[in-house]
């Protein structure tokens, strides 16, 4: 069994995703296979970025196409998450909300180019 973690963000640009997870948040470049489809990396978290074009983008048997969103995201730790919004902020980058605290530590939504998610968790423990 694999230790890789596979999810699936379906974007409206594949290269604008591409070099926006691999710039702001770390992730290596798998494969580009633009403007269907690219894949990237972050420790065991394999992500999955499909355009429109992709396989995935197809319309369903009701005529509805699958797109970018929703409330389902990835989530990811961080050591600092003052000290990481602050980084991305002067990036230019979009946050859906404010840092948010509770018994099990802090985060903050992020929101990507196509308007996924992506939350920065920072444990109690490393507060």
């Amino acid at each position: 069994m694999s230790t890789t973690v596979n999810v699936r963000y379906m974007v409206n640009d594949v290269d604008e995703a591409l070099a926006w997870y691999m710039k702001h948040l770390g992730f290596t470049q798998l494969s580009n296979h633009a403007p269907a489809f690219a894949d990237v990396s972050r420790g065991a978290l394999r992500l999955l970025l499909s355009g429109p074009t992709s396989s995935a983008g197809r319309p369903m048997p009701d005529g509805e196409r699958p797109g970018p969103g929703g409330w389902n995201r990835i989530h990811l730790i961080v050591e600092d998450i003052a000290a990481e919004v602050a980084r991305l902020r002067a990036a230019g980058l979009s946050f859906r909300n404010e840092i948010v605290t509770g018994p099990g530590g802090s985060q903050i939504l992020l929101v990507d180019p196509s308007g996924n998610l992506v939350e920065l968790f920072q444990t109690a423990k490393a507060r």
